[in-house]
């Protein structure tokens, strides 16, 4: 019998695999990536890896109910590549399996390997008025 990979394992995978590719152009294609599910962690992955190679202090993804999806960062004002809405809600809704959460609003950490090195980025999701937000806290 085999094992499935967990959404963690995954993305362990999809950030080995992408660290040697430019981030935000990665980011960028999943928008037209036929299986969803995949797309979400393949947006993941490389927004972990942007985040960690321009210093960032934190990257926020927000899906409206009403349609869209925006993405920002927080080192100075800058947008990153949306993934579109569909895929923006499936990269919402794997972090909440990965956590295994439901709630409006939750904070938890995700250790995340990269090569030889890992660190710790708190993971926050809430959701107000008609708006999801994951918000991805790196480092100092």
């Amino acid at each position: 019998m085999r094992n499935k990979p967990s959404l963690h394992q995954k993305i362990q995978a999809l950030c080995d695999c992408f660290a040697a590719a430019d981030p935000l152009k990665e980011m960028s294609v999943v928008a037209n990536d036929s299986d969803q599910e995949e797309a979400a962690l393949k947006w993941v992955a490389p927004a972990i890896l942007h985040g960690i190679e321009n210093n960032a202090s934190k990257i926020s993804i927000s899906v409206s109910e009403k349609g869209g999806a925006e993405v920002s960062a927080q080192y100075r004002e800058a947008r990153l590549p949306s993934p579109g809405k569909e895929i923006g809600g499936r990269v919402l809704g794997s972090v909440r399996e990965l956590f295994r959460s439901e709630a409006e609003k939750f904070k938890m950490p995700l250790a995340v390997g990269v090569r030889d090195s890992s660190l710790r980025i708190d993971v926050k999701v809430k959701k107000e008025n008609g708006v999801e937000t994951l918000t991805m806290k790196f480092p100092e």
